[in-house]
């Protein structure tokens, strides 16, 4: 009999995983930092892809920025000190997208008008259910809902 040839199977050794995640967030901007180069910096320093979500700033008042990153966990954490450290307050849009669900009715007008698919009927219960994770704020869910059950608070 011959030997066992030697195992090719790749080896993962606990330091080589790497966490990427993906993470919606509201960056609220003073006017002292809106004419700086933050987002570039989130892309080049701390090699976060961003795609902008909804963006109202202006040098003399500050604003907010929605954004949706996506990166390794680390970058992602040392990113976000970043924009702590230069006065950018953070918080997850889920924070500012609010159903009030004894104000919803399930009446289902916002399932087809949401772009980003955050509203699903459940089949069985006919309920509209919502997920804020999916929700990129745009903000039409609030316009056409008959009841005003949806509200987006920046």
């Amino acid at each position: 009999m011959g030997k066992n040839p030697p195992s090719t199977s790749p080896c993962i050794h606990f330091l080589d995983v790497v966490t990427m995640i993906t993470k919606r967030i509201v960056l609220h901007f003073p006017h002292r930092v809106a004419d700086q180069p933050i987002v570039y910096k989130l892309a080049k320093d701390y090699d976060l892809e961003f795609n902008i979500l909804k963006a109202y700033i202006t040098p003399e008042e500050g604003g907010l920025l929605v954004l949706e990153l996506h990166g390794e966990s680390k970058n992602y954490n040392q990113g976000i000190q970043y924009l702590t450290g230069v006065g950018v307050k953070t918080q997850p849009l889920s924070q500012d997208v609010i159903r009030n669900e004894t104000r919803c009715s399930h009446c289902g007008v916002c399932v087809p008008l949401c772009p980003a698919g955050a509203f699903v009927v459940e089949p069985s219960t006919r309920e509209v259910h919502f997920d804020d994770a999916k929700c990129i704020a745009c903000g039409l869910c609030v316009k056409f809902c008959p009841i005003r059950a949806m509200e987006v608070r920046f």
